[in-house]
């Protein structure tokens, strides 16, 4: 399969990871308790063949799936058609001289390794970025860090993914250890959720999964998906809880501290792509579907929605975290549009791109930089501050292909990443002061924290406690269409 695409991105905030990551090394027993984990979960998918799992060759519209099924595979039909050489010229590799060493390498060990260490080193005021990379058949995590005043950008490690990625979600709730960690929990084209830790390197598990697909031999029930999860929404004020859309028209949230799930939302009528937590109420979650319909749900009480008719299939959620009142979204026919709370209406709509939507981002904290990309390699800038107008600033074709994903830092106001399917140049992390139509139109603008992002204090705090334990104790009926 040749693929080289980008279908997902997120960023990490500074001071979060931890400065030595932790390299795994596994005994020979560990390594052989993997193989034969590995082994007995093949013979399982073997035997349970799953006839009642909806196929996902129709779902995820924002990425290339994985064929389910090859007659080549290894393409033999072409194998004499291959270009350049096949032969290995093993005589370039290495120099020996009498001194045994390699004359061409000027570095001396301790050198390098000194070097090495350096890179290592996660520093405080570094962001990690998160690139969700397919090539070929392989699926991989690169952790990449990020410093803008040095302006480096390198990757730190990486991680061998099992399925084709669809959506990365950070979060730092660790069910196994009462202090914060650093984790990254990813949807794909399975039904089974996998939550990485990315202070572990060289690691071949994930921490934890969420969901199981069902057993006939040992009368195990599925938990959790039947068919691709396509977004992740991490509750930052319920730490606990993780919600989860999925090809098979349902929303989860789930209880991290036991891996279940809590609630089940089936008021949808299609594949839902996108959702999004309330940056204050958290109890809302927003949802956009592939009905063309965008829904607010109440998850402290059964069959509390209110839903508003898109112009076309809803690929992303966007809450206004400036003014909540308000969100924003996304449509596979290139519209953006914004809609009222409130009132329960449009406030506007926009024809901002000839293609589908793929990334719909707002600054963190500069208020109203919004920023959308799109399938056919454009990226524009918009102003929203006036929230009943939106005023186009600045667009560029770029040269990533299909873009696939868009994502702002979560400390830097300008800075943005966004990933494509071009095979020689697929990722850019975007500096938009450095876009003269930008700078001018934003530059002087005041930047504004949201609540969310502020130290919270001793009072909120335990409202939040409180809450909380409330949360715990819900457990919904299905929400049935």
């Amino acid at each position: 399969m040749n693929v080289n695409i980008i279908p997902c991105t997120t960023w990490v905030k500074r001071g979060v990871a931890a400065p030595n990551p932790e390299k795994v090394q596994l005994t020979p027993e560990e390594l052989e308790g993997i193989i034969k984990k590995t082994q007995t979960e093949i013979e399982d998918l073997d035997s349970d063949s799953d006839v009642n799992t909806p196929s996902t060759q129709s779902g995820p519209s924002r990425s290339n799936a994985e064929p389910t099924e090859s007659t080549d595979e290894f393409n033999f039909e072409n194998y004499d058609n291959e270009d350049g050489n096949i032969h290995c010229n093993i005589g370039g590799l290495a120099v020996i001289n009498a001194h045994g060493k390699d004359p061409f390498v000027t570095v001396d060990d301790d050198e390098d390794e000194d070097s090495e260490k350096e890179d290592d080193v996660i520093k405080a005021d570094d962001n990690l970025v998160l690139v969700a990379h397919v090539e070929g058949d392989a699926s991989i995590l690169e952790i990449f860090v990020y410093n803008e005043k040095e302006g480096s950008f390198y990757c730190h490690h990486d991680l061998l993914l099992p399925a084709f990625p669809l959506c990365l979600e950070w979060l730092n709730f660790d069910p196994s250890d009462a202090k914060p960690a650093n984790l990254c929990a990813i949807g794909d084209m399975t039904s089974i959720i996998k939550v990485w830790d990315l202070d572990l390197i060289d690691c071949l598990e994930p921490a934890f999964t969420l969901g199981s697909k069902p057993k006939k031999k040992k009368k195990q029930k599925r938990v959790g998906h039947k068919d691709a999860v396509l977004d992740l929404a991490w509750n930052c004020n319920y730490t606990h809880v993780l919600a989860s859309g999925s090809v098979d028209q349902s929303v989860l949230l789930w209880d991290l501290e036991n891996g279940t799930p809590v609630t089940k939302i089936n008021h949808f009528a299609e594949k839902v792509q996108s959702i999004a937590f309330h940056p204050s109420e958290t109890h809302h979650l927003l949802t956009g579907c592939a009905d063309s319909t965008a829904r607010l749900f109440d998850c402290r009480v059964d069959d509390t929605f209110k839903s508003w008719e898109a112009t076309g299939e809803v690929e992303r959620v966007l809450w206004n975290h400036f003014d909540p009142n308000y969100f924003f979204i996304s449509t596979n026919n290139g519209n953006i549009e914004c809609i009222d709370v409130r009132q329960g209406q449009h406030v506007w709509q926009k024809k901002a791109h000839e293609k589908e939507i793929t990334g719909l981002s707002l600054s963190s904290f500069c208020p109203g930089l919004l920023v959308t990309t799109c399938e056919d390699s454009v990226i524009k800038v918009w102003d929203v501050l006036d929230i009943h107008n939106v005023d186009f600033i600045f667009e560029k074709k770029t040269n990533l292909g299909s873009i696939q994903c868009l994502a702002s830092s979560p400390d830097s106001p300008f800075l943005f990443a966004s990933g494509g399917d071009n095979k020689s140049h697929n990722y850019k992390v975007w500096d938009l002061m450095e876009i003269t139509a930008v700078s001018d139109r934003f530059k002087g603008r005041k930047l504004k924290f949201p609540d969310n992002t502020s130290p919270k204090s001793e009072n909120r705090q335990g409202e939040l406690m409180e809450v909380t334990e409330d949360m715990e104790c819900i457990t919904l009926k299905d929400k049935k269409k």
